[in-house]
């Protein structure tokens, strides 16, 4: 898959069920020669997943020896402290709240159909998607690779579970169309104080190709150790921001605040020409080569933008211009805390007093800057973000009135027939974000 423009390759990729799974356990350290002994002896820290793409992966089957799935749903290591669950878990059952008091029955997930594009079915641990429409990019094949490594990661976990799954920038449950009648179940990458859409982590936390951005356990270390070759003290004492300036009006206004002969608002924004830097193969568009500002601004794109995680990571006081939407983490970021807030209507203006302000105040625009950062670090670590993932889907499950069943259309997927069919950076970004193995540790506790 050479062109990152061709999502109906994916689809194929989707539709191949002769291109599928074989899971490899290695090193699995028991003397056992009984069978059942054997699987019961296994540890989690002592299964390793392995990516096998032999001859492309075309003679694969998905495994049919549910041993590792019932071992772990049987055992759930209850001897295992887990730890308390970030703030922001709790905007689950807000995002639920829908649902609650009726469940969620087939007519409602069914009238949902021709607003989303996909279908994702897990069945005693294994993934099943039917796809309804186009994707952006590689959208669907990282969002559905995403939750095959959370089985992985949780084996036995995940309870059996139909959702939607709508992989467009905007929310589409628009709370006035659904004062009378309960709405869909919808999941989406972002929501607003007006939709009803269920908030789900975004692909990119597997690496968005298309952009060349890496996963993000791996660009997050980038930016951390970009983050130390420049103190605070050092850097250029301006707001900078980095992007398309064409996918919203906010976007282009924000040109507006750049530096002219009769006034200097404090910024520098660049615009970004995607097309060119797919040529130079992004040599200007590194994200731990971004961090040589004092001040980042974050504005939103068509919606919300999965830069927001780079900018703020970047231990520079994070200027957000009053946001419309917000991912599965942003509700619990507190302005003046880890970030500064700044209006539309007067964003020029605001950007220059919040930059002469922090110039004025170096720690406090400092100290800002680094709560900023460290709510990512501490709550945004791809462990959590495969926690909420679980909770979630755990969450949803509870309100099905129905039995989740396999449609006709659908096929199953693992990490071979999405892995090994594609080649490049998409192929490398699945290798470097694959869940190597079952976690050691249970996943956090939400506190109410």
């Amino acid at each position: 898959m050479n062109d990152p423009q061709h999502s109906h390759l994916v689809r194929n990729s989707f539709r191949d069920n002769t291109i599928i799974l074989l899971l490899v356990f290695d090193q699995i350290k028991t003397t056992s020669t009984s069978p059942t002994k054997t699987i019961t002896n296994i540890k989690r820290q002592e299964i390793k997943y392995t990516l096998n793409c032999i001859n492309g992966s075309q003679t694969r089957t998905c495994p049919r020896d549910h041993s590792l799935f019932q071992t772990f749903k049987q055992d759930q290591d209850s001897s295992l402290t887990a730890s308390t669950c970030p703030e922001h878990f709790r905007w689950i059952h807000e995002d639920l709240k829908p649902w609650k008091s009726v469940g969620i029955t087939r007519e409602m997930v069914e009238s949902g159909k021709n607003i989303s594009q996909l279908r994702i079915v897990i069945k005693q641990g294994k993934t099943y998607v039917e796809t309804y429409g186009d994707s952006f990019q590689t959208r669907d094949l990282f969002t559905v690779w995403g939750i095959v490594q959370l089985l992985r990661l949780y084996p036995g976990r995940v309870p059996d579970l139909e959702l939607l799954f709508e992989t467009g920038d905007k929310t589409v449950l628009d709370k006035q169309k659904f004062q009378a009648v309960t709405p869909p179940p919808i999941f989406s990458y972002c929501g607003q104080n007006n939709a009803l859409d269920i908030v789900f982590p975004d692909w990119s936390f597997w690496g968005w190709a298309e952009t060349g951005i890496k996963p993000w356990e791996k660009v997050l270390k980038d930016i951390q150790e970009g983050n130390k070759k420049i103190k605070w003290k050092d850097r250029v004492p301006y707001a900078f921001w980095k992007g398309n300036t064409h996918v919203s009006s906010t976007r282009y206004k924000l040109r507006m605040c750049n530096a002219t002969d009769q006034h200097d608002w404090n910024a520098r924004i660049y615009s970004l020409h995607w097309d060119k830097e797919i040529e130079q193969g992004f040599k200007n568009t590194k994200l731990e080569d971004q961090c040589t500002h004092r001040y980042k601004i974050y504005v939103e794109g068509v919606s919300w933008s999965v830069s927001e995680k780079y900018i703020i990571a970047c231990d520079s006081m994070t200027l957000i211009i009053k946001p419309r939407y917000y991912d599965f983490f942003s509700r619990s970021l507190v302005p003046h805390k880890h970030f500064w807030p700044i209006s539309k209507q007067n964003m020029c203006e605001d950007i220059k007093h919040a930059v002469d302000w922090g110039n004025t105040h170096p720690k406090k625009a400092k100290a800002i800057g680094r709560e900023g950062t460290k709510f990512i670090e501490e709550n945004v670590k791809m462990k959590l973000v495969y926690d909420y993932m679980l909770h979630l889907l755990t969450e949803y499950a509870k309100l099905l009135k129905f039995e989740p069943t396999i449609p006709s259309e659908a096929f199953e997927v693992c990490s071979e027939n999405l892995a090994c069919p594609v080649d490049g950076i998409w192929r490398g970004f699945m290798v470097d974000s694959m869940v190597k193995s079952p976690s050691d540790t249970p996943p956090c506790t939400i506190i109410y």
